[in-house]
């Protein structure tokens, strides 16, 4: 029969065995996780694209260490509000880990800039980077773009209203195409003119409630909206052209309710596309695996754009 205290430290040595396997376990997996959201890339950060009422307006370019060629823009923004700082690469490594080159790019923030102004200046960053597409190892007809809500917004807008430059442009840049050959998108705004049930939807036939300033002085006077609301709503710019468009979006959605993206769609359909709608059950306007769906989403960008050069 077994000392009480033999047995004692017997167990203690098990207990203290499989803490250690339980520490070294962790320690692996934060070091892999670690390890997965550095990825090896070169920065090229705060890149003058052009100016806004005095202010630069600025891109940052992550390239991966083996370049496939194709390259993703992500819209930074927000409530068509955008800090350059907000961004970090580790948010995108799925992309990076795929050989996408990422470019993120900035914009004035409302009021200061009206929505249509920003349109206008993402249109001139992608135009940009295609003319500096050599420089930065891509390809000036593999380019995808990723936003949520207004940044989702301003990616569809590329994705139907990004047309050829201007040949006759003395700007070089200016000649480039604002065209995208593929977008994926997270509960964007698609329809300013018809909100639905959002909690933004005044009832007035307006603007979203809270972004009044957003869209100019025009914006309140009901006939001037409907041209303004059509001018920057992408279900009215869908055309045969439509490059194929990917769009995660939440059932429990109040700001940008899911009828949003139901009605693009639809849209998309009649014209004979066919734009791939995920719905997340019981979500709202965000959700905490969306990291999960930017890794989706980096698959798919692989497969739409290519592989490798």
């Amino acid at each position: 029969m077994s000392h009480p205290r033999s047995r004692f430290r017997r167990i203690l040595g098990w207990c203290l065995r499989i803490i250690l396997l339980l520490v070294l376990l962790v320690g692996t997996i934060a070091g892999v996780a670690w390890w997965y959201f550095h990825p090896a890339i070169t920065e090229t950060r705060g890149v003058v694209y052009t100016q806004r009422n005095g202010q630069d307006l600025t891109l940052d370019v992550y390239r991966p260490a083996h370049q496939n060629g194709a390259t993703v823009l992500i819209m930074v923004s927000g409530s068509w509000k955008s800090n350059p700082k907000g961004f970090q690469p580790w948010m995108v490594s799925s992309l990076l880990r795929k050989g996408l080159t990422v470019v993120t790019v900035s914009h004035l923030s409302q009021p200061k800039a009206s929505v249509m102004e920003i349109v206008a200046d993402v249109q001139r960053a992608t135009r940009y980077v295609r003319h500096h597409a050599a420089e930065y190892g891509i390809k000036p007809d593999r380019f995808g773009v990723v936003g949520g809500s207004s940044g989702g917004h301003l990616a569809l807008m590329l994705a139907t209203c990004g047309g050829p430059g201007d040949a006759a442009a003395t700007d070089p840049v200016e000649r480039e195409s604002a065209a995208v050959q593929a977008a994926a998108v997270f509960f964007p705004v698609t329809d300013l003119l018809n909100l639905g049930p959002s909690t933004e939807n005044a009832g007035d036939n307006g603007p979203p409630k809270s972004f009044r300033n957003a869209f100019g002085p025009d914006a309140m006077n009901p006939p001037s909206w409907q041209v303004i609301g059509r001018s920057i709503s992408p279900i009215y710019h869908i055309t045969a052209a439509l490059p194929p468009i990917r769009i995660a979006h939440g059932d429990a959605d109040t700001l940008v309710p899911l009828d949003q993206s139901i009605r693009f769609q639809a849209k998309a359909a009649e014209l004979g596309h066919k734009v791939l709608l995920e719905v997340k059950p019981g979500q709202k306007h965000g959700w905490l695996t969306m990291l999960w769906d930017a890794h989706v989403f980096a698959g798919w960008f692989v497969e739409v754009l290519g592989r490798s050069e």
